[in-house]
C-alpha cells in the first residue's frame, strides 16, 4: 500500500464525514420537513461517498455495487417523501414539523416551545465627543438670534 493510496482514501474518507455531519447538524437544527429530507439525502451520500472510497482501496467492487442499491433507494425515498410532504402541506398549510404533534406516540408529551427572552430596547448610537478645549468664543446675539445669510 502506497502512501498516496493512504492519503487518497482518508482525503475520501473526511470529506464522507463532512458530509454525513453536515446533514446531522441540518437534520436536528432545522423544524421544516424539506430541508430535514435534504439533510437525510446529504447523510447518505455521505456514506456512499466513503464506500467507495473503500471500495476504491481494497480494489473491491462491492462497495460500489452497495452504492448503486443506495441510490435507488434513494430515488425511491425522494419519490414517497416529497409526496408525503405535498399531502402534509396541503393538510395543514405549513411545512413545520411542530405542526404535526398529533402523529405522536401516546406516551409522548407534546413539544411545548419555550418563549424567547425579549430583546433589550436600542438606546441611540452615543458617538464620541471630543473634549472641550481652550475658551468658547463670544458671539454676540445678535449673530446667533438673527442672521442676514446662511
Amino acid at each position: 500500500m502506497h502512501d498516496a493510496e493512504l492519503a487518497l482514501l482518508s482525503n475520501y474518507l473526511v470529506v464522507g464525514a463532512i458530509l454525513f455531519g453536515l446533514g446531522v447538524i441540518g437534520f436536528l437544527s432545522r423544524r421544516n420537513m424539506i430541508v430535514m429530507f435534504l439533510a437525510v439525502e446529504m447523510m447518505l451520500q455521505g456514506v456512499s461517498l466513503s464506500l467507495v472510497a473503500w471500495g476504491r482501496f481494497y480494489n473491491d467492487l462491492a462497495g460500489q455495487v452497495l452504492v448503486l442499491f443506495i441510490i435507488a433507494l434513494a430515488a425511491c425515498e425522494a419519490a414517497l417523501a416529497l409526496a408525503l410532504i405535498v399531502v402534509l402541506f396541503r393538510r395543514r398549510g405549513t411545512l413545520d414539523v411542530i405542526a404535526w404533534q398529533d402523529l405522536r406516540e401516546a406516551d409522548q408529551p407534546p413539544y411545548a416551545e419555550e418563549a424567547l427572552p425579549e430583546e433589550p430596547a436600542e438606546l441611540p448610537p452615543r458617538w464620541p465627543r471630543l473634549t472641550p478645549a481652550g475658551v468658547p468664543p463670544e458671539i454676540p446675539r445678535e449673530q446667533t438670534d438673527y442672521r442676514p445669510h446662511v
